[in-house]
């Protein structure tokens, strides 16, 4: 006889894997289906041009493309030096090389409606300010000459068609999605084995809000995992509801979705060591900062 026990956590597994996919396809679509309206009416050309802006303002602008652009590793790397080739500003280029992974609105909608609004808020501006001002640091710095001079090919290609615009985006939504489903159904398996299966008190002795050092050691530990930020949200939901604390939970998210090891191969091919390491400090200081003032304020 199956014990009891065990029926109740299949029980649970279960409708958590149910219930948070169904939100997952939905936000995921639905957001993703606006922004590639967006897309239509703001072409990237001319945000390219928007960011030749004097001073602060091409930072602000690169780093605010990014945070619009549901784009993974693969397509924001080539569209990064796209940008350089292309005349952009360094370290406005680099505000979106920064934001990119961290800051679109899938991301930011999913940290919303499964962690709160405050926790969206407190993530989504420490991640912009920091891609501002990284940027523009790093162009200050005079790591421009850390580029490599390298082309490229493959990533987002636009392809012509002249078909109405809501078509486009509706197109532009479902291939996102087809793309991502894999890893939106592994995180949410993986989320759902540790909601109905891992017990409470291994989470809250290892990653609870009272230890000081689980957030530094999550933010470090994301990078290796290479884990998207659509996949980790829902591992992240369930390690909160079994007593990881939200700002550990939060710099798992930026170092896995900002400085996976795959992201961080690619850069070095284009960038020189320097940069390289200047993007993956950026990104663990991020991480940190985030998760810390989660756990000030929430």
């Amino acid at each position: 006889m199956i014990p009891l026990e065990l029926v109740n956590s299949l029980e649970q597994t279960l409708e958590f894997f149910v219930v948070i996919t169904f939100e997952l396809v939905v936000l995921f679509i639905g957001i993703s289906f606006l922004v590639g309206l967006m897309l239509e009416y703001v072409p990237p050309e001319k945000i390219r041009k928007a960011m030749g802006g004097e001073g602060w303002l091409g930072n602000i602008v690169g780093a605010g493309f990014g945070a619009i652009t549901p784009f993974c590793s693969c397509s924001t790397i080539p569209l990064t030096l796209g940008f350089l080739e292309a005349g952009a500003p360094f370290g406005a280029t680099m505000s979106f090389l920064l934001s990119s992974p961290l800051m679109n609105p899938i991301i930011l909608g999913m940290v919303f409606a499964f962690m709160g609004w405050e926790v969206a808020v407190i993530y989504g501006i420490t991640a912009f300010l920091l891609a501002v001002v990284s940027g523009r640091l790093w162009a200050r710095m005079g790591l421009a000459k850390e580029v490599k001079r390298v082309r490229i090919k493959g990533g987002h290609e636009e392809e012509e068609d002249d078909g109405p615009k809501y078509k486009k985006a509706a197109r532009f939504a479902l291939t996102n999605f087809w793309g991502m489903l894999p890893y939106l159904l592994l995180g949410v398996s993986i989320g759902a084995a540790i909601y109905g299966m891992l017990p409470d008190e291994m989470i809250v002795s290892v990653a609870g809000p009272g230890n000081p050092f689980s957030i530094p050691v999550a933010a470090v530990i994301g990078i290796p995992l290479y884990i998207r930020a659509e996949t980790i949200i829902p591992i992240g939901v369930a390690l909160i509801g079994k007593g990881m604390g939200l700002g550990t939970a939060i710099a798992l998210l930026i170092g896995g979705a900002g400085a996976s090891i795959p992201e961080v191969s690619m850069l070095a091919g284009i960038f020189k060591r320097k940069l390289v390491l200047a993007f993956i400090f950026t990104i663990l200081l991020a991480a940190m900062v985030t998760g810390y003032l989660t756990e000030l304020f929430i």
